[in-house]
């Protein structure tokens, strides 16, 4: 008899909980006292502009309440509800850049689709500036998703995403947790906690990685002391003759007229320092084995990074994932169009097919 009396109480308590939950979801959904951002009006992307796609600055908040500045473009003359994906990255670029492009070209291939600033980088906001997080980078996906559901011109069960460099991790870790997602790919990877924690080509032992949480905490005290944070640096300019060749590819686009922006904080000051400690400590991916929409992973043949995808694939499951290696491409080689091998052709036909 009490046993019952118990379950039933925890019954009613769990039932209140859900409800209360969902009136306080419901007021802040409804609630559009978001940050006031600063956008720009003028083209100022690293590409072209489209005549065959129609562009928009919007906005729209994560769960946590950080105010996200994105640009849509939508194919001119689209009729009905149309399939939208989702863009952002390379890690450390803004949506004038890559995500840009891929978003402007997905859309002239008759996707509605955004690229957007991550969380405290670009024209989005959040405070302190530059600071990267894998759950917060990862929500700012599924945020991106809850935006383009609530367009009247999408079909909210046509929903993909495309992460670039280290947004890629972030993309493959949404689509683990966030169901809407029906369709993810992935271009030229990066497991951001796996490059932090083990180094380049997983060269750093504990040991190592020891010596690196003592420098990236000392640093938190002096920041404190400071009142504010130290920046990373962008990528290193000038170039040291030993530089390795992705470094020199970085430079090629960061540092050029080829990819420079003046938000971005690669072509800048870089991130903020401490950003690391959470990529050491919180692992992505470890629930990529559970994805069952579609996944699509893209890597340069020559990339130093390439191992990233291709360990991150054999952990996927199903019969709707395939890994695309580019012949003769670089990293950098899918961050433009420049040697012309983004495989536009091949994304098309995927998210045609699972967004169907």
């Amino acid at each position: 008899m009490k046993k019952s009396i118990l379950i039933a109480l925890l019954v009613i308590v769990v039932s209140t909980v859900r409800a209360t939950n969902g009136m306080i979801n419901k007021n802040q959904i409804n609630d559009n006292n978001m940050e006031k951002l600063e956008l720009t009006n003028e083209w100022d992307k690293v590409f072209p502009k489209n005549d065959k796609v129609n562009h928009s600055k919007v906005t729209f908040r994560n769960r946590y309440g950080i105010t996200l500045a994105a640009d849509m473009y939508v194919p001119k003359n689209a009729n009905g509800k149309l399939a939208a994906i989702a863009v952002s990255g390379p890690f450390g670029a803004v949506k004038e850049q890559s995500s840009g492009l891929y978003a402007q070209t997905m859309a002239e291939r008759g996707f509605l689709t955004i690229a957007f600033d991550p969380s405290y980088t670009g024209e989005s906001g959040g405070q302190p500036r530059y600071v990267a997080s894998p759950d917060i980078n990862t929500e700012d996906f599924s945020a991106a998703v809850d935006f383009l559901s609530t367009l009247d011109n999408v079909d909210s069960e046509r929903i993909g995403i495309i992460g670039i460099c280290g947004w890629g991790g972030m993309a493959m870790n949404a689509a683990a947790i966030d169901t809407r997602i029906k369709a993810a790919v992935t271009s030229t990877m990066y497991d951001m906690s796996r490059v932090n924690a083990n180094g380049y080509f997983d060269s750093m032992d504990a040991d190592k990685r020891y010596e690196l949480r003592q420098q990236l905490n000392a640093q938190r005290t002096i920041d404190a002391k400071n009142g504010s944070y130290a920046l990373g640096g962008g990528v290193v300019d000038p170039l040291p003759d030993d530089a390795p060749q992705f470094v020199k590819d970085y430079h090629s686009y960061y540092k050029t007229n080829r990819g420079y922006h003046k938000r971005s904080l690669n072509s800048n000051n870089g991130w903020n320092t401490t950003s690391a400690l959470s990529f050491i400590n919180m692992p992505l991916l470890s629930y990529s084995d559970e994805i069952r929409s579609a996944v699509l992973v893209i890597h340069g043949e020559k990339a130093h990074s390439r191992y990233f995808s291709e360990d991150a694939f054999k952990k996927l499951k199903g019969n709707n994932k395939e890994l695309l290696i580019i012949p003769g491409a670089s990293h950098v080689d899918l961050y433009d169009n420049q040697a012309e091998i983004i495989p536009y052709d091949k994304m098309e036909s995927f998210f045609k097919e699972y967004l169907e």
